[in-house]
């Protein structure tokens, strides 16, 4: 959708409308999406964390007026407003509790204050639940009636849906999925958070760098070293193409990497047993469209299918997400629409 985002004229868009938020460190996204999840306006504009949170939520709050604009509407017309942060948080009480994206908005009320600005009632989620759901809703997930979401980035985020509730948890927490722990090892790898021997740790975009550092540090030839002696800044998007110029080493990082997703895929699958699982993020190294990104959910397959359990094994979907960058705000919609029809 992110590619080739079409927008469905007013005349055509099924009501209610929503509004969905998707904050970033960097941008503040924004959408208005009919009933069936299809978008009629969208709208972007830089986060500038540093001019504080309620400078931001007053320009959140002012996204919903534009969209109204934008469409030619009432603000009133949008029935509920979604919105999906970074965590932790208090969801219960709309609190940002602190933020490694937004350094500086600790225990701030963005659900309230938002509201405030654009005058409708928020429905407030961290921002990889409202992924989660985006692509439970219309995306790769809208086949299945529970799903987990993994969202393979700077960090690795985590969603969760069963039968269209979106796991929380009791203290704000649920479906923290980057954060179980794959390896208990004294001396396994930490993740920005602290945390040894967690999925971050292991199979973020962050994580993948820290391995292919060590490599190269670690003496070799071939493109992925040649690249960074010659200035290249290392990426999983170097990684990935030092992988596919045939170079053995940059390879196998990407697979180990895969590998120890599986593990952690074997755990949420025996917890949870959902239906599906997604995987979406910047490091899906093109997806099944590229011989790289299918390299390496095979070998998340594989190890699923050698630790599972044999139905799980046999009968749990593993596949790329559908929805790219907007996924986060369909979601924030979709989980503003689920706030309308409740009540």
């Amino acid at each position: 959708m992110t590619a080739a985002r079409t927008l469905v004229p007013l005349a055509e868009a099924t009501p209610p409308l929503y509004a969905g938020i998707d904050l970033g460190g960097t941008n503040i996204k924004a959408a208005l999406v009919d009933d069936c999840g299809r978008l009629v306006g969208f709208h972007t504009e830089p986060t500038e964390a540093a001019r504080g949170p309620e400078d931001s939520a007053a320009r959140m709050g002012g996204t919903v007026h534009h969209l109204a604009r934008q469409a030619g509407i009432a603000t009133t017309d949008i029935a509920w407003v979604g919105l999906g942060t970074p965590g932790p948080h208090d969801l219960r009480r709309g609190v940002i509790l602190r933020s490694g994206n937004l350094p500086g908005w600790d225990d701030f009320p963005i659900r309230d204050r938002v509201a405030a600005h654009c005058g409708r009632p928020v429905a407030y989620a961290n921002d990889a639940n409202a992924a989660a759901y985006g692509e439970f809703w219309i995306g790769s997930g809208r086949e299945y009636a529970s799903l987990v979401f993994l969202t393979l980035g700077t960090g690795v985020g985590g969603g969760i849906i069963i039968g269209d509730t979106n796991v929380e948890g009791a203290h704000s927490h649920g479906s923290e999925c980057g954060h179980i722990i794959v390896d208990t090892a004294p001396t396994a790898r930490t993740c920005p958070f602290g945390h040894r021997g967690d999925l971050e740790a292991y199979a973020s975009a962050t994580a993948l760098v820290a391995a292919a550092r060590e490599a190269v540090a670690g003496g070799g030839t071939g493109p992925l070293a040649d690249a960074v002696a010659a200035g290249e800044t290392l990426t999983p998007i170097l990684v990935a193409r030092a992988a596919a110029a045939g170079d053995p080493r940059a390879r196998e990082l990407i697979l180990d990497a895969a590998r120890w997703l599986g593990i952690g895929i074997v755990t949420l699958m025996h917890t949870i047993d959902p239906a599906a699982v997604i995987l979406g993020g910047a490091m899906t190294f093109g997806g099944e469209a590229d011989p790289i990104g299918r390299a390496f959910i095979e070998r998340v397959r594989e190890e699923v299918r050698a630790r599972a359990f044999p139905v799980p094994a046999a009968e749990t979907v593993i596949r790329y997400a559908s929805l790219g960058g907007d996924a986060g705000v369909v979601g924030a919609a979709g989980l503003a629409r689920l706030a309308h029809r409740r009540g």
